[in-house]
């Protein structure tokens, strides 16, 4: 089978905390000498594409700025067309702040000034910041958005707790599910892969580790998907899931066998 675009995902599939999986680089290069051109997606919400490409590059990956997509990339896009005049209250870290204020949107530290709350992944997040998130939300009238559903996200040793972590805990205080959520499984994010790649989801390939994001977003598309066993799925999730990946590999670099 044929595709126009290949979606790779990259925490788990590509790499693992701070090094390349093994055969993953290889893998890449063999995609571009086929004439197959790679969209690379990540949940990240918190690195700038631009910081994001420098960092795969420096594992020796060949990419380009404009073939990453990155849930902070998403979120800023999709909040300047949709919300560009309104104000943000954001429970994340800096690095989300600075895509959204260069996407020339407006962050308030004073929670009460707020029409929307940006919720993301925050190593520091705090009782306090918890707090605020629920008197922010009190208001019905502000809209509560998500970057990213990750409850979790893999490190060279174990998973530690991602965006969804955070935004699960402000819905248990505040009662309320976000609005939406931006990065994947989200309609939001094939959109954008869609305009990266040239082309519609249904003739793609998506490889991931995650079947509630990656092959979520991938069934739902329309796209070939491919499960790799580098990841936070194990066999036991696999095979208690409803969702059936079009094929499962031990890892990206078995890719060639899909194609």
């Amino acid at each position: 089978m044929s595709h126009d675009g290949i979606v790779l995902d990259v925490d788990g599939t590509l790499i693992r905390g701070s090094e390349p999986i093994p055969g993953a680089i290889d893998a890449v290069d063999r995609l571009r000498e086929a004439g197959l051109r790679p969209a690379f997606v990540s949940n990240n919400p918190i690195q700038t594409r631009q910081a994001y490409a420098d960092r795969l590059s420096s594992y020796g990956f060949s990419l380009d700025r404009s073939e990453l997509i990155t849930a902070g990339s998403v979120t800023a896009e999709v909040l300047a067309r949709e919300h560009g005049s309104k104000r943000l209250y954001v429970v994340g870290e800096d690095g989300l702040r600075e895509q959204l204020r260069a996407a020339d949107l407006e962050l308030v530290e004073d929670h009460a000034n707020a029409d929307v709350l940006v919720a993301s992944i925050d190593r520091g997040f705090s009782y306090d910041e918890l707090t605020n998130a629920l008197w922010t939300l009190s208001d019905p009238d502000v809209r509560f958005v998500g970057t990213d559903p990750d409850r979790t996200i893999p490190t060279e040793t174990r998973e530690v707790p991602g965006s969804g972590a955070i935004i699960n805990a402000i819905v248990g205080v505040a009662g309320r599910e976000p609005d939406a959520m931006m990065g994947k499984p989200a309609p939001s994010a094939v959109e954008t892969i869609e305009r990266t790649l040239g082309a519609d989801a249904e003739d793609c390939l998506i490889v991931g580790d995650r079947l509630d994001t990656d092959i979520a977003m991938g069934e739902r598309a329309g796209m070939t998907t491919v499960l790799v066993r580098t990841g936070v799925t194990d066999e036991h999730a696999l095979a208690a899931s409803e969702l059936d990946p079009d094929h499962v590999l031990d890892s990206v670099a078995d890719l060639d066998s899909v194609l």
